[in-house]
């Protein structure tokens, strides 16, 4: 990891659950979005950034 990347969990819009951590960017003015496949809903969801 480097020093201007930090954690951010992905978090299922439908059912809540935390499934997905990844980096990103520490001043980037976005949230991330990434379109995965949530475990407990059993299907493709658009997972979004959630803080720790």
């Amino acid at each position: 990891m480097k020093n201007k990347e930090r954690y951010v969990f992905l978090e299922c819009p439908d059912c809540g659950e935390r499934n997905y951590t990844t980096f990103k960017r520490q001043k980037s003015p976005y949230k991330l979005e990434k379109r995965k496949f949530c475990r407990r809903c059993r299907k493709h969801t658009a997972h979004k950034e959630k803080k720790l």
